[in-house]
């Protein structure tokens, strides 16, 4: 089963851009590693903080930008995993390892990824030829 592995922001990341620490990059860099070595990471990465992002507002007419910072938000997101994991049981305790400064508050979020099988019926061969042609050209791309 795939994981995506959600970690949120801190005030002081979004509203100081205060970076991680020397120490807390290194570790962050030793669990990343015992995740790749483990074959349970498929991807992850930082993310900038809302100052430099945008929303897309859907509803109501043509969608809408919103430049961020997106300060009335009180869950923003700081980075992501993906994960290859055997069960969502596995995916908890690899995420209770997640290097962190126990003195700051944070959370990190997990939440499954649809598999083609969770959608039944309407996942019909056409769609399955077609997700599977996505893939194929995502792959081609990425030069694997």
């Amino acid at each position: 089963m795939r994981v995506m592995v959600l970690m949120q922001s801190t005030p002081e990341w979004e509203t100081l851009g205060q970076m991680p620490t020397t120490e807390m990059l290194a570790a962050m860099g030793t669990y990343n590693e015992e995740l790749v070595k483990a074959g349970i990471m498929l991807d992850g990465d930082g993310l900038k903080n809302s100052n430099e992002g945008a929303r897309i507002v859907f509803g109501g007419g043509e969608p809408r930008v919103v430049d961020g910072p997106f300060t009335e938000s009180k869950e923003l997101l700081a980075g992501y995993w993906i994960w290859e994991v055997k069960s969502f049981e596995e995916a908890v305790e690899w995420a209770k390892r997640i290097p962190h400064d126990p003195s700051e508050p944070g959370q990190v979020e997990l939440r499954p990824i649809f598999e083609a099988e969770d959608f039944g019926a309407e996942y019909t061969p056409e769609v399955k030829e077609q997700e599977d042609r996505i893939r194929e050209q995502l792959q081609q791309q990425r030069g694997s």
